[in-house]
């Protein structure tokens, strides 16, 4: 390409006297926007990255910027100085391009890589509705990686230690050129650690970690409901070589109660009254989930369905203050065995039934009488 004898700071886009922070600003933004991964099968783009990083290739190296500011393209023609050639792109540098476009999987750190954090854990426990209402502590026992005790997690039997890793040097990553460009993975050897053990612990075989049963002490508060997650720091998965352990999650599950159905800090329960007492009037008692007895006022002509609400009867606020509420639903029973007396008092008193006791009843029938004609 230096026989077209292409002007590297057109280029670029930048005037003879900008400095290196300028040169490398502007090939960043080029080389993002001219990539061959930007512009799939577009030669003209290509060509174009091409050009921008032989431009910047000789321009951000001093020594390389003076000779061709001296002498052009001449300057790297063989028996001049300068350097013997062009070096192609940076593969520093492409890597930093890299990690821009696709994220850190990409070049750009060259570091060795951050011990990995032990796994996540879940675990689902189940409690009843009264445990849900005051709390409760419980002790759980699962099996899981912990912490080698007899090389205290390194994975290197003790007395040894790691060395760096000789394929990679060290450095946790390795580098292989395809074209044009530079892709940087992990070290196959050290999986990115950049070391290796030399002797392997035996209890762990150089993991740093051992499968056992741990006993745990859980928390539960009072007010907890189905889908609650509490979180036991470090109690996870510990990590690989004495990286910290992950969390463990207690993900709760409430049981079904025999008496009240729960929406969130609301207890409802269905209560069946004798129709003499939906009639007349009354009271029922209905105790809550702390040990109370709640006397719940039954109105005179009180239908099925009709809700009653006791204040401060339901399930206690998570992590907060105050109760919900318990609402009593009303279903009116009709009596299915009646003595002979019973008998004779009711048809006494359907005997002087006017249709006036029953006020829905006759508005219905009235309804069916105007719509079909009597």
């Amino acid at each position: 390409m230096a026989s077209t004898e292409i002007d590297y700071y057109e280029v670029l886009g930048v005037s003879r006297d900008a400095d290196g922070t300028a040169i490398k600003s502007a090939y960043r933004k080029l080389a993002m926007q001219y990539h061959p991964d930007r512009n799939q099968g577009c030669k003209e783009n290509e060509a174009k990255f091409k050009a921008v990083s032989e431009a910047y290739d000789c321009l951000k190296d001093p020594q390389k910027r003076a000779a061709y500011d001296r002498f052009g393209h001449a300057a790297f023609q063989q028996g001049m100085g300068g350097g013997g050639g062009h070096a192609g792109p940076d593969f520093g540098d492409i890597g930093d391009i890299f990690e821009t476009i696709f994220g850190s999987a990409f070049g750009g750190g060259g570091g060795r890589q951050k011990p990995r954090r032990g796994a996540d854990l879940r675990f689902d426990m189940e409690v009843s509705l009264d445990e849900a209402f005051h709390g409760k502590t419980s002790e759980i026992e699962i099996e899981v990686s912990q912490s080698c005790d007899t090389c205290s997690g390194s994975g290197a039997t003790p007395g040894t230690g790691e060395r760096d890793c000789n394929l990679c040097g060290g450095h946790g990553k390795v580098r292989a050129k395809q074209g044009f460009f530079v892709v940087e993975r992990p070290c196959p050897t050290c999986h990115g650690r950049g070391s290796v053990i030399e002797d392997p612990c035996r209890e762990c075989r150089g993991e740093g970690r051992v499968d056992r049963p741990q006993k745990l002490e859980v928390e539960i508060p009072a007010g907890v409901d189905t889908g609650t997650r509490i979180r036991l720091s470090g109690k996870g998965e510990a990590g690989p070589h004495g990286a910290p352990a992950g969390d463990l999650y207690i993900f709760v599950h409430v049981k079904p109660h025999p008496v009240f159905h729960r929406e969130g800090t609301t207890l409802a329960t269905r209560v069946p009254i004798s129709f003499t007492v939906a009639a007349l009037g009354g009271e029922v008692e209905i105790p809550d989930l702390s040990g109370a007895t709640n006397t719940v006022e039954i109105p005179a002509g009180i239908q099925s369905g009709k809700q009653l609400r006791v204040r401060g009867a339901g399930m206690p606020v998570l992590q907060g203050r105050g109760r919900g509420d318990l609402v009593v639903e009303i279903a009116v029973e009709t009596p299915t065995k009646l003595s002979k007396k019973q008998k004779e008092i009711l048809q006494q008193f359907r005997e002087t039934e006017t249709g006036e006791e029953c006020p829905e009843s006759r508005g219905f029938f009235d309804k069916l009488k105007d719509a079909f004609g009597g």
